[in-house]
Order: structure tokens, then C-alpha cells, then sequence
């Protein structure tokens, strides 16, 4: 089956085809952006090992454990109080670039450390950790709503040729 355009026609085609690209790569990157943050979030308490070239978490200190403790803690769940800083972690997209961050100053120290802590990886762990599951989505994503899956009103016309 093959179909005849105008110029105007073919033009109009072009724009939409571009139109839903566009949709199919926000709606990709905001769905591997939340894999992301649920990981990062999820690894906030919990001692990671070791992973794409980051050391495995260091053991808080005894007088981490014990200030924990005195504050009303529990006593070993590496960067977990009151959940503050694990809530923290937002996704954002836009345009063809998805975010995963927090604004949280505790968050920088936690990742990338301080003179008195060791740096203990969330948001690039978790990157590395779901990095398979981030292809996965966004070509299964982007893929799927070209051809028409999940797209309200079916697929881009697809021309055939003889």
C-alpha cells in the first residue's frame, strides 16, 4: 500500500511524526528518571557494595551509631533520620535531559563525602544499578509509542513501500 502526499501534506506528516518523537522521548526519560529515584531512594538506610568503580559504603562510625542512638535513631541505617533527606530526591524533564537530584545539602555531603565522612554513592549508584532497566524502558517506551502502543488515537501512518 503506498499513499501520495503533497508537499504540504508531506510536510504536515514530517511535523507530527517529529510531534510525537518528541512526546515518546519526555514520556521515555520521565519514566527511567522515576526507576532511578525509587533506586536512590530505596538505597538511603542500607549499605551498598561495591559498583562501578564506588567503594561499598563504610560502616558509620561508633560515635555516628551512638549520636543516632542518643537522638532517637535507630542505630545503623546509614543516612536514614527522619527520612528528610531520602524524600528529597526529585526527578525533572525537559526537553531530551532527565534530572535526578535533591536540593538537600545533606545529600551532597552523604555522596560525595566530607573530611569527617566517607562518601556514601546514592544518585550514581543507583544510575549504575538500574542502568539495563533504564535502556529497557526507554526503548520499550520510545519504540512503543511510535508504532502506537499506549498512544490514544493508535500509530503514526507507517508507508509501505511496493
Amino acid at each position: 500500500m503506498s499513499q501520495e502526499f503533497t508537499i504540504a501534506g508531506f510536510a504536515a506528516l514530517l511535523g507530527e511524526m517529529t510531534l510525537k518523537a518528541d512526546e515518546a522521548t519526555h514520556h521515555a526519560l520521565t519514566k527511567a528518571a522515576k526507576i532511578v529515584q525509587a533506586e536512590a531512594k530505596s538505597e538511603i538506610g542500607h549499605y551498598q557494595g561495591e559498583i562501578g568503580g564506588f567503594p561499598a559504603w563504610a560502616e558509620l562510625a561508633d560515635s555516628t551509631k551512638e549520636d543516632r542512638l542518643r537522638r532517637g535513631f535507630t542505630e545503623n541505617d546509614p543516612g536514614l533520620r527522619s527520612g528528610e533527606m531520602r524524600d528529597s530526591i526529585e526527578t525533572t524533564v525537559h526537553d531530551h535531559e532527565a534530572t535526578i537530584g535533591s536540593d538537600d545539602d545533606k545529600l551532597v555531603y552523604f555522596e560525595l563525602g566530607t573530611v569527617k565522612q566517607p562518601p556514601r554513592t546514592v544518585l550514581a549508584g543507583a544510575l549504575i544499578r538500574k542502568e539495563d532497566d533504564v535502556v529497557k524502558e526507554i526503548g520499550s517506551t520510545f519504540v512503543g509509542r511510535l508504532t502506537g502502543v499506549g498512544v490514544h488515537g493508535g500509530a503514526l501512518p507507517i508507508v509501505e513501500g511496493d
